[in-house]
This record gives structure tokens, C-alpha cells and sequence, in this order.
């Protein structure tokens, strides 16, 4: 079975925690977020700019777009399980949009959780706390 899984949360929840524990074992599986975007290749040092955020949600879901991609399209044999692990916060349904229309065109199941900060995680990325008060604000939540 192919599947898409969608991390929600906020920052320190364990999102890519889980990510990474949900996509061990290698190929095909893989996962993706917008913060990878942030990292500098030279020194693997995070360094957000909130002025490219739109271009790191859009990286995001192109990597994930060129993967679900290289499983199913002009392949002889296309991979049959696979899972795809997207983590970012996804505080509104709309943000989720172009990951589930990747889903349906390459026929990946769609899961989406939200991940709780019960643990008292922090961020690792020094989102300070009016951030993610506005973020939590905002979170929508579907549950039919």
C-alpha cells in the first residue's frame, strides 16, 4: 500500500521525531518538511528567513511531488508500499491541499496526525512562544 502520512503540530511536539521513526528502513520510504529548506548545506546549521517560507513549503512538496513521481511513472513495476512522511505544522486545512491532490493523482493513501506536545518538547528551532501561541490559534481541526 502506498501512503502518505501528514505531521501536525506545533513546534516541539516531536514532529519529525515520529517522521523519522515512521520512515525507517530506507528506500521507498522517505520524509520531508519545509524546515529542511533552512539548513545549510556547508554547515548543516539551521537558519530560518521568514521571507523564504513560501518558497520552503513549496520545495517541500515538490520533493515530495518528484518522489511519489519516481515510485509510480514510467516504471515497469511501480513500487506497490511505500510511505511518505510529510512533517510541518499544518495549522490549516489549506496548507494541506497540495499534498492530498499529490495523493489521489499518484494513488497514496492519505493519514494525517496531530502530534501533541504532552511531553513539554521545546522547539528546536527557537520559535519564540508569540509564534507558536499564534500558530496554535489558528489550528483547525477535522474530525469528519
Amino acid at each position: 500500500m502506498r501512503e502518505l502520512f501528514l505531521l501536525r503540530g506545533l513546534p516541539g511536539s516531536g514532529k519529525t521525531t515520529i517522521a523519522r521513526s515512521l520512515t525507517t528502513g530506507g528506500y521507498p520510504n522517505g520524509y520531508y518538511e519545509a524546515d529542511h529548506f533552512f539548513i545549510d548545506i556547508e554547515t548543516g546549521k539551521y537558519k530560518f528567513d521568514p521571507i523564504k517560507l513560501p518558497l520552503a513549503h513549496d520545495t517541500c512538496a515538490y520533493r515530495v511531488k518528484e518522489h511519489m513521481y519516481s515510485l509510480t511513472e514510467d516504471r515497469p513495476d511501480p513500487v506497490q508500499d511505500a510511505r511518505i512522511v510529510v512533517s510541518n505544522t499544518f495549522t490549516q486545512e489549506w496548507e494541506m491541499k497540495p499534498y492530498f491532490e499529490l495523493a489521489e493523482r499518484y494513488g497514496f493513501i492519505v493519514h494525517t496526525l496531530i502530534v501533541e506536545n504532552r511531553h513539554g518538547g521545546e522547539s528546536v528551532h527557537d520559535v519564540p512562544l508569540e509564534g507558536i501561541d499564534s500558530m496554535e490559534s489558528r489550528f483547525q481541526i477535522k474530525l469528519r
